[in-house]
């Protein structure tokens, strides 16, 4: 079995394809993550290639989990909030586990390391929103951060019906 290293990317172009293959594994999955089934791999890799943009003009940090063989496993990001007040807060995104290395911890070292960059680059404070019900929200539960409620009809699983979101944050320094 790969072991698997997290690291905080760059804006690195080739990093959108890999990432692609997480997104679409996981709405092929029927994770409600922003897109409707059938996600199209250019749809996929313009979405990463946003993404990057947004890390290489510093809006956002961006973590991947890579095999010891190199291969991209899973991924999450934490956005800056853009007011100038709120300097102090970040929000978890993207939380992603390809299907074929789940259940082996990395979600939860994910977001351990997503916590420790951001609080690296100066934030207090992270929010993030999951799917109710789901093991994403009994994962972020787990690890410390706080229910703020429920949303219903919020968003669509992959396949167009409508799912809940349950808001969390979590106090990650002074």
């Amino acid at each position: 079995m790969s072991r698997h290293r997290i690291r905080v990317a760059g804006a690195e172009p080739a990093l959108a394809a890999a990432l692609a293959d997480i997104l679409i594994d996981c709405v092929e999955g029927g994770a409600s993550v922003g897109f409707l089934a059938p996600l199209s791999r250019a749809r996929a890799v313009a979405f990463w290639e946003g993404v990057l943009a947004s890390v290489a003009r510093g809006e956002r940090l961006l973590l991947v989990a890579e095999t010891d063989e190199g291969r991209v496993d899973g991924t999450v990001s934490v956005s800056f909030a853009a007011m100038e007040n709120q300097p102090q807060r970040g929000e978890l995104n993207k939380m992603l586990v390809h299907r074929r290395a789940r259940r082996a911890g990395l979600a939860q070292a994910l977001v351990t390391a997503a916590e420790s960059a951001a609080r690296a680059a100066g934030r207090r404070l992270l929010i993030l929103d999951a799917v109710t019900g789901g093991d994403a929200e009994r994962l972020y539960a787990r690890l410390g951060w706080q229910r703020v409620g429920a949303i219903p009809d919020y968003a669509l699983f992959p396949d167009g019906r409508p799912c809940s979101t349950t808001y969390f944050y979590k106090q990650i320094g002074p």
